[in-house]
């Protein structure tokens, strides 16, 4: 059975999941963001960040969350014991992408906006 990923946060807190390799849901199911190659879109269509080596980077290149299969990056916390999580709720309607920023150099650093934050 594949569980998908769990999206931890610089605490080792698990923020969000996705299980179909698109749709990325908080814990309560409500989904907040979505998966496009190696980006991260809000359904409003605002890019916020890049997945890369199992780590979601913010437009600036600092670490926003962590998968158990992420290499690379800073420090990584202990995990702690996931939620349970709701079944997924309806998807918005995705809106028209706005353009995909460069990527900025990866940093070592946590950004300020690990968390629930990152998503809006």
């Amino acid at each position: 059975m594949n569980d998908g990923l769990t999206f931890f946060d610089s605490d080792g807190t698990p923020v969000a999941y996705c299980v179909d390799g698109e749709a990325i849901y908080l814990f309560s199911g409500e989904p907040v963001a979505y998966l496009s190659d190696d980006s991260v879109y809000t359904y409003a269509g605002k890019h916020i960040g890049f997945v890369e080596n199992g780590w979601v980077r913010d437009d600036d290149g600092m670490c926003v969350f962590f998968t158990e299969n992420s290499e690379g990056g800073p420090v990584r916390p202990i995990c702690r014991v996931e939620s349970v999580r709701r079944a997924g709720g309806i998807r918005p309607v995705r809106k028209i992408r706005r353009v995909r920023p460069s990527k900025a150099v990866r940093r070592q650093g946590w950004s300020p906006l690990s968390g629930r934050r990152f998503f809006g």
